[in-house]
């Protein structure tokens, strides 16, 4: 039995001022629903958890959609809306009927054309600014190893070092507290789990679940 593939949604456009208002609405919705159907008996955390999975990547599918184009991450809102508005001035050019309507479309495409890659250049330079270097990898003693294969042994090499050491001749005698700490143990509360929430980064991949980190982030308060 294969995996199924899950597909990214387009998060970027929760960017967007209307965008998140419209998302908490539609998910607000989806929850009512949900809740509805499971208001009776039978229900576990299991039941309950599908029904929030549900309700959230649907959502995502009807106020989100799929990305039909590998972008990258760091281009806006505003400039995908002009890339597709440079898509439909050509489109425009191309299917001009007279001179006077081809000169027009023509001068009209060149001018979004300029506004797309003027846009594109300065994302661009900001993106490669936050690029951090990467760090060598180095031989024992010291000299870097630039063979892909010499990499992947030494990475070896220091991690079996690393993580077989011999055991402690003088271990610790660690006496066991007398009383127990004042560690809340209970179940998180609401503030706690949004907290969380908020502090998950965005830009990474999906879980399992599907579910972007963006769009959990959308619906907290």
């Amino acid at each position: 039995m294969g995996r199924t593939t899950s597909q990214k949604f387009n998060t970027a456009f929760l960017q967007d001022i209307e965008k998140p208002n419209k998302f908490k609405i539609v998910l607000s919705n989806k929850f009512q629903a949900f809740h509805d159907l499971l208001n009776g008996d039978g229900i576990n955390m299991e039941s309950n958890w599908k029904a929030v999975k549900e309700a959230i990547t649907s959502t995502c599918r009807q106020a989100l959609d799929h990305r039909k184009h590998h972008h990258k991450e760091w281009i806006t809102v505003d400039t995908l809306d002009k890339i597709q508005e440079r898509r439909n001035k050509k489109a425009a050019v191309n299917t001009s009927r007279t001179r006077a309507e081809k000169a027009k479309a023509q001068a009209e495409y060149t001018e979004v054309n300029k506004q797309v890659k003027k846009a594109l250049d300065l994302t661009n330079k900001l993106s490669r600014n936050h690029h951090k270097p990467e760090r060598p990898v180095k031989s024992k003693e010291g000299e870097v190893i630039t063979n892909i294969e010499e990499q992947r042994n030494r990475w070896v090499e220091h991690f079996n070092e690393l993580l077989n050491r011999p055991s402690p001749l003088n271990p610790p005698n660690i006496q066991a507290a007398h009383t127990d700490l004042p560690i809340n143990v209970g179940p998180p509360t609401i503030e706690e789990i949004s907290m969380a929430i908020r502090q998950i980064k965005s830009g990474k991949a999906a879980g399992p679940d599907n579910i972007p980190a963006e769009a959990l982030k959308a619906d907290v308060v």
